[in-house]
């Protein structure tokens, strides 16, 4: 036996329970009872525990792949720089103005040669595996002494 209770919604909520109950064509009552029910309902808190920790873990995932990403592309850039500053002699003032012209034309041809790259979706990060040994260090099969 069904009991009758008086309830006060404001106007913007029951416009809203009305909006529902209009749109899945059920009585205003029914959307109430089911919402009642479901927050009186104990498997309802596990229920949003268990998503919240989903998407928490999800989140996580996400971060450690942002901060692998970005680690990559550090060393990446570190190691590019450290090799180029090496290896590029310095430059006497006459021909300065030639490798300038020169370096423009080299970088016109990296932008495009990178956007190129990037519609094809080819990227660095995914030639890398995941599962690189990070532990391993870097010149492990060189003779001592060597660099």
């Amino acid at each position: 036996m069904r009991q009758r209770i008086n309830v006060y919604f404001p106007p913007d909520l029951l416009k809203q329970i009305t909006d529902l109950a209009d749109r899945k064509k059920l009585s205003r009552s029914a959307i109430v009872e089911a919402a009642v029910a479901s927050f009186l309902s104990p498997d309802g808190a596990d229920r949003r525990e268990a998503a919240f920790a989903r998407r928490l873990d999800r989140l996580s995932r996400q971060v450690q792949r942002l901060e692998r990403n970005l680690g990559i592309a550090i060393e990446t850039l570190a190691l590019f720089v450290r090799f180029w500053l090496t290896i590029t002699p310095p430059l006497s003032a006459d021909a300065q103005p030639a490798a300038q012209l020169k370096g423009r034309q080299r970088y016109e041809g990296f932008v495009e040669a990178l956007g190129q790259r990037l519609q094809k979706g080819q990227s660095l990060l995914r030639e890398i595996p995941e599962d690189v040994d990070t532990r391993a260090p870097l010149n492990a099969d060189k003779p001592e002494g060597e660099s």
